[in-house]
This record gives structure tokens, sequence and C-alpha cells, in this order.
């Protein structure tokens, strides 16, 4: 699932052959290692997103159009300054390294021209976005590395701008004669490997890829191939390596049996994905396609890092503080014997004498004779007020225990539907509902900033039954709230996965008769947006929304109910149909 050379060769010719010669119009910084450049060629616009993001850094034309900070970054605001305006001369490529160089022909202040170099290092947590001058000086970079984090390669404004080390790889696409070919790769410790050490632009899926459609494992040592087996290698190398010398590229994303994306490259993949490909016209589409629903989580799973922080520490106080609780109410589970003790002394006081450590006496609750201890330094009757004392004290902790023991259980019950409301958001108005529940509940402050950034409001989803009933799901615990007590009618139906967290979902019933199989989807919904999504069946619990109540004082999203049906369903969404409102 990497950017490789290869793949970065066939953006590179497509980015040549639509901007080359295009105008600069705009330029934004959506996100501090994001770049978005808005280009005009002729009558065509347009986007070319340029992301040094650690976890996914790519280069590609996009159609999705990102959220700008209100201040520009200081980045932004030098590239806008060099080559704001400019026109792209070219794009560059060196030797199928993972590095882009686009340059850009700009009129400074004085009018004069010069020639700025754009160049995107697709490095993985190395990767950059670094503008140099016409000598070759770095201007500016997206991540400034200075001495103190490189002892090898420095790149801050002012140096000498330097590839990065080769570690002594060359350019696949040179001619290679097949004795050269087996001499780069003999001292590898196996062939996939060797492949990935000895050229420029491999992957490691690419170089198994190449292994098998040679009939070899990538773990094979090269020390023990035959002649023949070099020959077979040598020749899906070369054949591979001519297609992307003539730039004949074919983008596809491999998926797996249920559908999901495995991996994407512009070369046919052999024997690493299944058979099920999808292929694309062009290879920018083909990684927006790849990276859509991949970069939008990872960008709100490192906006939500602290949220998770939070609600973890909470869920591992309220769990430790369970934990004591149950051990506290465990020692109470003898207060009767305090009770009895103290009423035997009492009723056979007169026959005790003072200073006795011990008595035995008869248990009429028993029908048998027992031995009481005691303490010779009390009289009889001090001792039976003692041991009254303890069953009191006992007790009372039971009886307060068992409504804290409630209250943590509760609030554990919150922190878990929270966590999962974290797992299930999908945008950053989800993150700051949720932020907004915390700061309510008293787990977060509340910000006072004198800018006051409102946005837009988070929408439940929204599905349509094979029926046609609309379906709508809560994606945390206000909007559960919301849904379930104000959205709803009393004759609209709601469905919950049976004591585990999840979502609320509402199946509007518009006054009519519901078929059997819209109350299986509805279930089936509930099931799939539950915490027990990956389980072969799930119970979910369903009734009127007229059954539901609010108990005052609990926390958003619970809500009781003394009538309802159940069913056991495996969770799916397969027969719905997603609405965007």
């Amino acid at each position: 699932m990497a950017l490789d050379g290869i793949v970065l060769s066939c953006i590179r010719k497509e980015l040549e052959d639509l901007l080359a010669g295009g105008k600069i119009d705009r330029i934004t910084q959506p996100e501090k290692d994001e770049v978005v450049l808005a280009i005009r060629k002729g009558r065509d616009q347009y986007r070319l997103l340029l992301s040094a993001q650690a976890s996914m850094p790519r280069l590609h034309l996009t159609e999705e159009t990102r959220k700008n900070p209100i201040d520009a970054p200081t980045f932004c605001m030098l590239l806008r300054k060099h080559i704001g305006s400019g026109k792209i001369l070219g794009f560059r490529q060196p030797g199928l390294e993972r590095i882009l160089e686009m340059e850009i022909e700009h009129t400074d202040e004085l009018g004069d021209l010069g020639v700025k170099t754009l160049v995107m290092e697709v490095m993985g947590r190395h990767s950059n976005l670094i503008l140099k001058d016409g000598d070759g000086r770095v201007l500016d970079s997206a991540k400034r590395i200075s001495h103190l984090v490189s002892s090898v390669r420095q790149v801050y404004p002012g140096v000498p701008y330097q590839y990065p080390p080769s570690h002594g790889k060359t350019d696949p696409t040179l001619p290679l004669s097949a004795g050269d070919f087996r001499s780069r790769l003999e001292e590898a410790g196996s062939l996939g490997k060797g492949l990935l050490g000895a050229f420029n632009g491999f992957s490691p899926s690419l170089s198994t890829s190449l292994c098998l459609e040679a009939g070899l494992s990538p773990q094979t040592p090269p020390a023990g191939l035959e002649a023949d087996q070099w020959q077979e290698l040598h020749d899906r190398f070369s054949k591979a390596m001519e297609l992307v010398r003539s730039s004949s590229f074919q983008p596809a994303i491999h998926l797996d049996a249920q559908g999901n994306y495995l991996d994407f490259h512009v070369l046919p993949l052999q024997g690493t994905c299944s058979s099920e490909t999808q292929p694309f016209e062009s290879p920018s589409r083909m990684l927006e396609t790849f990276y859509d629903i991949q970069g939008k989580r990872s960008r709100i799973l490192q906006k939500s890092a602290d949220l998770r922080k939070l609600v973890q520490n909470n869920l591992d106080r309220c769990g430790k503080k369970l934990e004591l609780q149950q051990r506290q109410l465990e020692d109470t589970r003898d207060l009767d014997r305090h009770k009895i003790q103290g009423e035997l002394i009492t009723s056979n006081a007169y026959a005790i004498p003072a200073g006795s450590e011990s008595v035995e006496v008869y248990d009429y609750y028993q029908d048998t004779m027992t031995t009481l201890r005691l303490d010779p330094r009390l009289t009889p009757i001090e001792n039976a007020q003692k041991a009254f004392a303890k069953y009191n004290k006992k007790k009372r902790t039971a009886l307060a225990l068992d409504t804290l023991l409630q209250e943590t259980r509760t609030e554990l019950d919150h922190l878990e539907s929270i966590k999962y409301a974290l797992d299930f958001s999908e945008t950053e108005e989800d993150l700051r509902e949720i932020r907004n529940e915390l700061v309510e509940s008293g787990y977060l402050k509340r910000r006072h900033s004198k800018r006051k950034q409102q946005g837009p409001k988070a929408q439940p989803l929204h599905f349509l039954s094979s029926d046609g009933f609309h379906l709508y799901v809560g994606k945390n615990n206000l909007q559960n709230e919301a849904l379930s007590m104000k959205f709803a009618n009393g004759g609209d139906w709601w469905f919950h996965a049976k004591g585990l967290p999840g979502s609320h979902v509402i199946l509007k019933s518009n006054g009519q008769e519901v078929p059997d199989r819209a109350f299986e989807e509805a279930a089936a919904l509930a099931a799939h947006y539950s915490k027990a999504e990956a389980s072969a069946k799930v119970a979910v619990d369903y009734t009127l929304k007229k059954n539901l109540k609010k108990p005052a004082g609990s926390p958003p999203g619970f809500v009781i109910y003394h009538t309802n049906y159940s069913m056991v369903i495996e969770p799916s969404v397969s027969a719905l149909r997603r609405l965007q409102d």
C-alpha cells in the first residue's frame, strides 16, 4: 500500500500531459503537511494535492474541496509569494526515485523572470515538500530538518538542496543484462529484499509479484537459484520495466473477497492480491479513491487523539473505582453475623463473667452451641453494643455502596458509549459534538475563545430501506438523544443493540404499517452500528418511540423502556441505500 517510484512515474506523466504550461491561480494549505495548488490551463481547471502526511504521503489531482484555515500558514504565504501566478514549465523525476520536481516560472517583485522548483519527496514519515530557488538553495519546507534531527541531510532555509541518500540503488529502467541483474541480487538474504534494496521505484508488493510470476517465493535465497530460474526472473523484470519505459500503465485497485481495498499499483500485480481489481483510467483518480476513506479516517484519528486519551483515562479510573467498591461491598456481606453476635451476647449477658475472652452460648438461629469472642476489657453489654455498632456501620456502607456502584456502572456505560462514538466519527463536526458532550459531563473544561467558531452541525446517518422507509442512525450520544427524544414521533420505531454501546436507530413509519423486512433491515442496521459489529449474530431490542423514557439527570443518549420486542440478527447494511442529506 505504498506509493512507490513506478506509481509516481505514472503520476508524473499524467501531470506533464495535463498541467505543463498551466498557470497557478491559487495556493492553499488545509493542513500543516498538505498543500493544494489550483491550476488553470486554457479553459480547464485542476487542483493538485501535495501531501507530506507521514502515514499517507501522496500527490495527485483531486476533485475534493478541502476546508482551509482562516489565517494562511507561513509556508503557504511563502509559496504564494514565490510561485503564485507562476507558469508550470514541467515535471521531473530523478531515476525513479520517490521524488517529483515541479519547475515554475515566476515574476519577482522587480518584474524579473525566475525559475523556482517545488520538490515533493514521498518517503513515509520522512516525506517533505520543499521550495528551492534557481541556485538550488532551499527557500523553505513544510518540515524543517536541522542537524539535531539528521546529521546526514539538513533541510531549512538557506542550505543547498541535496537529494536523499540513494543507498546504492539504481534506476531499473536503464539497460541491464541478465548477468548484471544476477550480480546485484546474489548477496541479498532473499529475492524480495534483494529487489527492494537494489532498484529504485520498487515496493514490497511489486517485488513479491515479480517473484511469484517467475514461480519463485520472495523469501527464496538467491544463492540457491538455478540458471533457468535466474533467466525467468530477469525476463519478468525486463517486461515490467519495458511497461514503465513505454508508459504502458494500468492503474488499478486490488480488492479482497469482501470488496475492501487491499493495494494499488499501475502495473499488473500477480499473486499478492485477490483476482478482483477496480481499474481506473487516471492514476490520480485511483489514488484519490483509495486514500479517500483511509485519509479521512487518519485525520480524524489524529484530531481525536486527545479525546481518546481522556476517555481511556477516565475508563481506567472508573474501572479501578468499580473494583474497589465491589471489594468494599464484599466486606459487608457478613453484617448479619455482627447483629446475631450482639443479640446472643445480650440474651446471655447475665451468665457471662466480667473479663471473659470468649463464651459458649446457645445459638437459637442455628439450634446449636457456638463460641463468641469477647473483648475482656469491656463488659458483656459493651461487647454487645460494639457488635451492634459494627453491624450498623456495615449496613450503612452497603446501602451507600449500592448507590455508588450504580453510579459508577452508569458512568462506565456512558464512557464506553463515548469511546464507541469516537471510533464511529467521520467528520470534525462529529468530534465537536463529542467534545461538547465531554464538556457538559464535566470531563473537559469549556474553552473560552474570543473568536467563536461554531461551524456546521453534524447530521445523523440516513438510509432508505428496501420498502422505502427512512432510517436514521445517531453517531454519538447527543445525536442519539436528539433522534430518540425530539426527532422521532410516537408511532416511529426505535432500535438498539441489547446491552451494548451503539447507535440509536429510528425507523420513520409515517403512520404506515411496517413490513417484517423493514424491521429486520432496521435491526441489522442497529447491530452493524454497535460494538458487536464483527459478531455473527447480535440481539437487538426494538419498541415504539412512545415507550421510551429518559430518567431525570441521566447522561445524554440514556433511555429506559419496559415494553419491547427483541430479535437476533446478523449485522448488515447491504440491503439499505445510504442517502446524503
